[in-house]
């Protein structure tokens, strides 16, 4: 499930009148903004250049080229920011990147299938798979004795089902 252009935020608002732009960010690392030069907009992913970015609390004000006043920034509420995968942050032994986790088959130690995974929730501390299952959704945290192997690039995702009892929980479809 390798893909070319990774997740990085979301544009939420105009910042000022100056045509900057606050995003929510969906990185670890929201300073990776500050050393990008391009990043791809919206699901064409159409490049538009960085010419500023600070982190302010729990978002990043970017500064965009050709976005110059409150009005074309306001236009860009809601679009989604890549970042192509030359210029994603190097991975970590054992990391994966959430985009990729996506769509993934999720099996138990037996070969069992128990669903897809259709969410990432990172609520903070331990990421939270979520499976699509035919019981419902699924949760499930990212913790190694549950999870025992993430593979993204085949689209797998190997789960110790003995453990699953103590910490999953299903999505309750009656609330």
């Amino acid at each position: 499930m390798r893909q070319a252009f990774l997740l990085l935020g979301e544009i939420v608002r105009p910042q000022g009148i100056r045509g900057e732009v606050k995003v929510r960010h969906y990185t670890q690392d929201p300073q990776q903004f500050a050393r990008l030069e391009t990043l791809y907009l919206g699901p064409q992913h159409t490049p538009v250049r960085v010419t500023g970015a600070r982190v302010q609390g729990q978002e990043v004000v970017l500064a965009l080229q050709g976005v110059c006043d409150r009005n074309a920034a306001e236009r860009l509420r809601g679009q989604k920011l890549y970042v192509d995968r030359a210029h994603a942050r190097p991975l970590g032994e054992g990391e994966v990147f959430i985009a990729e986790l996506l769509g993934a088959q999720a099996v138990d130690t037996q070969g069992r299938p128990l669903g897809t995974v259709c969410e990432v929730l990172t609520p903070g501390g331990v990421d939270v798979l979520v499976f699509d299952t035919p019981r419902g959704r699924l949760m499930v945290p990212a913790v190694g004795h549950v999870i025992l192997e993430m593979d993204a690039q085949n689209g797998r995702v190997l789960v110790d089902e003995s453990r699953l009892d103590e910490v999953s929980v299903y999505e309750d479809r009656h609330s």
